[in-house]
């Protein structure tokens, strides 16, 4: 009764050919799957890894570009104008950057988290930031950093390598002593 079943309706046993390939597609799909997931998941960029270039487009429509800015060290702050802590860092900030603006050597990002256009603005004027300032769109760069919440400042050495990373309100004291020291380093 088996033999007549099997025979009627045609079917055969699968060739192991085929089973071994949808194994092995199952296996490199679910690779796939695994790697998008690590990277998902992954951590911030870690001191001493190479930081992926990106481009700030400034509230005065300016693209930045880091590729452009190999063998320099690059202060990048994430910040809000609703973010109080990020005041008190503001005229380190900007003290740090008169102070290094003229040697051409370092070049100050400032990326504005999660704010409104005018407020950004605002809160820029009344702390008298003059270095390059844009807003996150699509929170792009702040994905690549894996920011937890601003503000957070992290320094890039003239290989491209991540050498500093605070995160809180960052004094003038530590963005020279990190700044010296890279500006020391051979490029």
């Amino acid at each position: 009764m088996n033999t007549e079943s099997k025979s009627a309706t045609g079917s055969r046993p699968l060739s192991p050919v085929i089973i071994v390939g949808s194994f092995l597609l199952l296996l490199a799909f679910l690779f796939l799957i695994g790697q998008g997931l690590r990277r998902a998941y992954a951590g911030p960029i870690a001191i001493g890894q190479k930081v992926p270039a990106f481009e700030l487009t400034t509230f005065e429509g300016e693209v930045i570009r880091t590729a452009d800015w190999q063998g320099k060290v690059i202060v990048v702050n994430f910040w809000a104008s609703w973010c109080k802590p990020c005041e008190q860092e503001a005229a380190d900030l900007e003290q740090a950057w008169q102070y290094y603006r003229a040697g051409g050597e370092v070049l100050f990002l400032g990326v504005d988290y999660v704010d409104t256009e005018p407020e950004a603005r605002a809160f820029i004027e009344k702390f008298g930031i003059t270095y390059p300032n844009g807003p996150d769109l699509r929170t792009k760069i702040s994905q690549m950093f894996r920011i937890q919440g601003v503000p957070e400042t992290y320094i890039i050495d003239r290989a491209g390598r991540l050498a500093f990373v605070k995160k809180g309100p960052i004094s003038y004291n530590e963005i020279n002593g990190v700044i010296e020291r890279l500006l020391a380093q051979a490029p």
